[in-house]
C-alpha cells in the first residue's frame, strides 16, 4: 500500500453554502454536544454511585449511555471544527478511523439493547432464577461481547477500504460513513458481502432478538395479572423506544448514504444532522425520566437534596 493514508485529503461537500449561518450551526451543535456529555455522564454517575442501582439492568443502561457518549464524540468534535473552517477536509487515515468508530459503536448499541432485552426477560418471566442466571460473570461476558464483536467486524471492512484504489476526493457528506464507498474506483464484491454480513450480525439479528424477546414478555404479561402487566410495561417500554430510535437512525444512514438524489445540499445537511442530533439526547432523557429508580436519584440532585445511599469509598 502506498503512503496515501498520510497525505490524501478529502473534501466534505455535505455542508453546502452555510455562509454566515455556520456560526449559528456551531453554537447549536456545541450546545447539543455539551448537553449530551452532561446528561449521559450524570446518569452514569448516578448508577455508579448508588448501591441500589448496582443491578444488571442498570449496568447495561450505564454501558449504553457510555456507548452513546462515544458515538457522539466520534462525530461532534470534527463537526464543530468544520463549521468554523473555510474549507471542510479530512485525511484518509482520519476518515477510516471515524468510519471504524462510527460503525463499531453503532453495532455495540444493538448488542447492548439485546442484552438488556434478555435481562428483562429473565427478570420478568423467570424471577425465581434471575439471581442464578444473571450472575456477575454473565453480565461481564455480555458487556465484553458487545464491545469486542462489532470492532472485529468493522476492522475487516476498514482494512479492505484502506487497500482499495481511490478515484474521487470528494465526499458528499459531513462525516465518514457509507458515503466512503463512492470514492473508490471499483465496487468490491468482497466488501459488499462482508458489509451485508456485518449488517446482519450487528444490527438485524440483535434487533430481531430484542423485538421477539419483548414480544414474548408482553405475551406472558398479557396472560398474567394487571400488576404484572404494569411492571412489564414500565421496564420494557423505555428500551423499546430506544431500540426504535436507533433503528430509524441506522436505516436512515444506510438510505441517505447509498442513494443519490437531487436533494439540495442544505436540506441534505439538515437531514443528516437528524441522525446524530436526537438519539444521544434521547437515551438519557428516556432512562432518566422513565426509569423510576434512576429518576428518584436524579430528582435528589436536581433539587439539591443530599443523596443518602452513596457507595462508601
Amino acid at each position: 500500500m502506498d503512503n496515501r493514508l498520510n497525505i490524501t485529503q478529502f473534501t466534505l461537500h455535505g455542508y453546502g453554502e452555510l455562509g454566515e449561518y455556520r456560526y449559528l450551526c456551531f453554537f447549536i451543535m456545541f450546545t447539543v454536544y455539551i448537553l449530551i456529555i452532561c446528561s449521559n455522564s450524570a446518569i452514569v454517575y448516578i448508577i455508579c454511585s448508588h448501591r441500589d442501582l448496582h443491578k444488571p439492568m442498570y449496568v447495561f443502561i450505564a454501558a449504553l449511555l457510555l456507548n452513546c457518549f462515544t458515538y457522539s464524540t466520534t462525530v461532534y468534535p470534527k463537526l464543530l471544527i468544520d463549521f468554523l473552517s473555510e474549507e471542510q477536509t479530512i485525511s484518509y487515515s482520519a476518515c477510516l478511523l471515524q468510519f471504524f468508530m462510527f460503525y463499531s459503536v453503532g453495532g455495540s448499541e444493538f448488542l447492548l439493547l439485546a442484552a438488556m432485552a434478555y435481562d428483562r426477560y429473565v427478570s420478568i418471566c423467570k424471577p425465581l432464577r434471575y439471581a442464578a442466571i444473571m450472575t456477575k460473570k454473565i453480565v461481564t461476558a455480555l458487556l465484553i461481547l458487545a464491545w469486542t464483536f462489532p470492532p472485529l467486524h468493522t476492522s475487516v471492512l476498514t482494512i479492505l477500504n484502506a487497500e482499495a484504489k481511490i478515484c474521487k476526493y470528494d465526499l458528499n457528506g459531513i462525516f465518514c460513513n457509507n458515503t466512503m464507498y463512492k470514492i473508490y474506483c471499483l465496487s468490491s464484491r468482497l466488501v459488499t458481502v462482508i458489509g451485508i454480513v456485518a449488517l446482519v450480525d450487528l444490527a438485524i439479528l440483535p434487533m430481531l432478538f430484542t423485538v421477539f424477546t419483548y414480544a414474548k414478555i408482553f405475551i406472558i404479561s398479557y396472560q398474567s395479572c394487571k400488576e404484572f402487566r404494569r411492571k412489564a410495561a414500565e421496564t420494557c417500554f423505555p428500551h423499546l423506544l430506544v431500540l426504535f430510535s436507533f433503528s430509524c437512525l441506522v436505516f436512515y444512514d444506510v438510505i441517505i448514504a447509498r442513494v443519490d438524489s437531487d436533494i439540495p445540499k442544505i436540506a441534505r445537511l439538515i437531514m443528516t444532522l437528524q441522525a446524530i442530533l436526537y438519539h444521544p439526547l434521547f437515551n438519557p432523557f428516556i432512562y432518566g425520566l422513565k426509569m423510576k429508580e434512576i429518576s428518584k436519584h436524579l430528582k435528589k440532585y436536581l433539587l439539591f437534596f443530599p443523596p443518602s445511599d452513596n457507595v462508601p469509598s
